[in-house]
Formats: C-alpha cells, sequence, structure tokens
C-alpha cells in the first residue's frame, strides 16, 4: 500500500486524526496536496491510533513517517 492510498483511506473516511512529523501536525489532505509524488509513492504501512511506517525493500517496517493523532 503506498502512502498516497493510506492518506486517501484516511480522507475518504473522514477520520479524525491528526498526522504529526515533528514540523507540525497535518490534516491526510493538506499531506495530499503537498507531499512530492516520490513520497506519496512509497510503499507504507499504517497502525491505526500509533503511526504510519515506511517499508524497506526487505518488506520490513522502516522510519516512522507520521504519528497518529486523535483530534481533540
Amino acid at each position: 500500500m503506498s502512502l498516497r492510498d493510506i492518506l486517501q483511506d484516511l480522507v475518504e473516511k473522514d477520520s479524525q486524526v491528526l498526522l504529526s512529523d515533528g514540523r507540525g501536525d497535518w490534516e491526510a489532505g493538506a499531506l495530499l496536496e503537498n507531499l512530492s509524488e516520490p513520497r506519496l509513492k512509497a510503499t507504507a504501512h499504517i497502525q491505526p491510533g500509533l503511526y504510519i511506517a515506511a517499508i524497506n525493500p526487505q518488506g520490513y517496517l522502516g522510519e516512522v513517517l507520521f504519528k497518529v493523532k486523535q483530534k481533540a
């Protein structure tokens, strides 16, 4: 699953979450509009309520891209 797929799914489900990357908190729709195409094509995994992580070429979880936080 790509990062784009994960973000689109969050937008379509109207998920009440913010995604935090150390530079700020973002809504999924804003990330879809502002991230670069190569970044959106990256293979990723979401652990609902915890994080979105990159998947490395060997198929293992890599770096945490975003922490998932509930909107207040």
